[in-house]
């Protein structure tokens, strides 16, 4: 994997991707450690003029018009770090941690933060030598930024703090700097608030669940198509005409995708001209792309607010090129924490039309004739009946999950934030709801599956042949009951892996 050079214009969102899931390393450019020393150089002059700057000679917060002596003020920046180390819970996921550093190696890279190149480099050591701060999962507002979860990288910086270990255990963070070759910083002036100030946590998490919300997204129209086939649905309400008349761009994408997985089906060639065939199917599978559509379209708006978020400067103060160093509000996770509430609604909605399909599969009054939750033999077996009860289930969390969490401001720091984003606890569930978005998905892939395999000898779609291939290899054929949570947890891993969409793509051409 190569190299990601952070630029002065900050990093991609693929770049994001490649260090926090991937194996890439990064590397400070030239240009950017020359932003960096100018941007030094006037906090250097601040300090020779003595003059009151918030965040440089104050203290912070509801503290900022407390003045610090010179020689107080690098204790004053450790102090700050070890203060705001203050989270609590289990650990966030190593992908977090590594997106939220290189994050914060970003928004110092761009030159407003008045941080030596030293401070960025020792971020990026942390990353190019595998050392994943414990950053617990409570801690953070989203308000002057995630204070806290970043305040627990810092603090492994100082040597101090703790690490995550490879098998989830706590390592001292000094330790693990001394096993890497690494020494402790000495932090200056301004240098710890410009390490925690930031939306880095919030951003993290929304870069990681964009991907996968994109994929998921794909896979839903897959199993819709599959659900649909199952059960001798109709193609026709999702020919491109019947769209184009209401221009929802997402909405078109996801019916485009299901006519074309429904393509080249003996089963759906078998009931196409049959009078008695039903005139409308159920909202559940004829509206399917009206909703995925609908997510996708919300995803495209979060994608455009990370971008714009990805080139923003959220330090505070921001040290300005001619000189002034400012107090601003850009660190506030608002836009952040509106999106994930956005998104984390959408998901939620797409599982849960899944979980719809599932349960009319299973129905034997509105399956078209399949048996009962799809045995063979009912009665003595109960098929996937519980497999439905599971998703269910799921589907009542990801709606209280859905509840945004960016209406649910609490004051803090004597009523200096009085009023803060909540986008740290926003990305944070929508990440679960993505989860379990990925659970629901399984649920149906399973169904469809089965369905299939019980059209026999009616032979499916290629899409629908290449999902028999995949999920048959650990499901196999209708029968007596088994063990299903194994094979649930299989299903998740081909939802949210690629080799089953790779394989239907090399037969239907590109999803969208």
């Amino acid at each position: 994997m190569p190299d990601v050079v952070v630029q002065p214009t900050g990093v991609s969102p693929a770049d994001v991707l490649a260090v926090a899931r991937g194996t890439a390393r990064v590397t400070l450019a030239p240009s950017t450690v020359e932003a960096m020393e100018r941007s030094r150089s006037i906090v250097d002059r601040i300090e020779r003029d003595g003059r009151p700057v918030y965040g440089v000679s104050t203290g912070f917060g509801a503290l900022a018009n407390t003045f610090v002596a010179p020689e107080r003020r690098a204790e004053l920046q450790h102090a700050l770090i070890r203060s705001h180390a203050a989270g609590i819970g289990a650990p966030v996921s190593r992908e977090v941690v590594r997106a939220m550093i290189l994050l914060r190696v970003r928004s110092l890279a761009l030159g407003r933060s008045g941080v030596r190149p030293l401070v960025a480099h020792a971020l990026v050591d942390l990353l190019n030598h595998d050392i994943t701060p414990w950053v617990p999962e409570h801690g953070s507002l989203g308000a002057s930024g995630d204070l806290a979860p970043l305040a627990h990288c810092a603090l492994v910086l100082l040597g101090e703090g703790w690490v995550l270990g490879p098998g989830g255990e706590r390592i001292d963070g000094g330790e693990a700097l001394r096993r890497a070759g690494l020494t402790p910083v000495e932090l200056s002036a301004k240098e710890g608030l410009a390490l925690i100030n930031g939306t880095d946590g919030m951003l993290g998490m929304l870069l990681l669940a964009i991907d996968d919300a994109a994929h998921l997204f794909t896979m839903a129209d897959v199993t819709a198509a599959l659900s649909t086939e199952a059960m001798l649905g109709s193609d026709r309400p999702f020919l491109p005409e019947l769209h184009a008349i209401r221009p929802h761009p997402g909405q078109a994408v996801s019916a485009a995708n299901i006519h074309r997985l429904l393509q080249g089906s003996a089963i759906m060639d078998s009931h196409r001209d049959d009078l008695a065939h039903a005139v409308q199917d159920a909202y559940s599978i004829r509206c399917a792309p009206q909703v995925a559509g609908a997510a996708r379209d919300t995803l495209a708006f979060v994608e455009t607010t990370a971008a714009r978020e990805l080139v923003s400067v959220v330090d505070n103060p921001v040290v300005l090129p001619d000189g002034r160093v400012l107090s601003t509000g850009n660190f506030h996770g608002a836009p952040l924490g509106f999106a994930a509430d956005f998104l984390a609604i959408a998901a939620a909605e797409v599982g849960a039309i899944a979980e719809r399909r599932v349960d009319r599969l299973l129905d034997v009054t509105r399956s078209r004739n399949l048996p009962a939750f799809l045995s063979p033999d009912p009665g003595v077996n109960s098929g996937l009946m519980i497999a439905q009860y599971t998703a269910a289930g799921i589907v009542a969390e990801n709606r209280r999950l859905a509840g945004p969490a960016s209406v649910d401001s609490v004051p803090t720091s004597g009523m200096q934030e009085d009023h803060v984003s909540m986008g740290w606890a926003a990305c944070r569930k929508l990440r679960t709801v993505l989860d379990n978005l990925t659970s629901l998905l399984a649920v149906e892939l399973l169904a469809g599956v089965r369905g299939l395999q019980l059209r026999a000898p009616l032979t499916p779609s290629p899409a629908g042949q290449a999902a028999l291939a995949a999920v048959g290899g650990y499901a196999g054929e209708p029968g007596p009951d088994i063990y299903l949570a194994p094979v649930l947890e299989q299903a998740r891993a081909t939802v949210s892996g690629r080799a089953l969409r790779t394989e239907i793509e090399s037969t239907t051409g590109p999803l969208n």
